[in-house]
């Protein structure tokens, strides 16, 4: 989620996972994939650090699932090894 503010200056907070594109008119708006579109006082470049700030903090704390050590996961018995019995 990350915090915007619409051209009356109330915040407005936004999942940015919805966020279809961005059209830069003399204002900048905000099409989300819902259909719903949304004037903003912050700029395109504003909009796209936000974003990229929001996912850095949840990635960054946890780091890329698909990156993680296999071992790990065998080890917590997730994908258990093809000659268990599973009993």
């Amino acid at each position: 989620m990350i915090q915007l503010t619409r051209l009356n200056h109330v915040p407005l907070i936004v999942n940015s996972d919805l966020i279809e594109h961005v059209e830069v008119t003399p204002d900048t708006i905000i099409a989300l994939t819902t259909g719903q579109k949304f004037m903003v006082l912050e700029s395109a470049e504003d909009v796209i650090d936000r974003v990229i700030q929001f996912r850095r903090a949840i990635m960054g704390q946890y780091g890329c699932p698909l990156k993680r050590d296999s071992s790990l996961l065998l080890s917590e018995n997730l994908f258990p090894s093809s000659g268990s019995s599973g009993e």
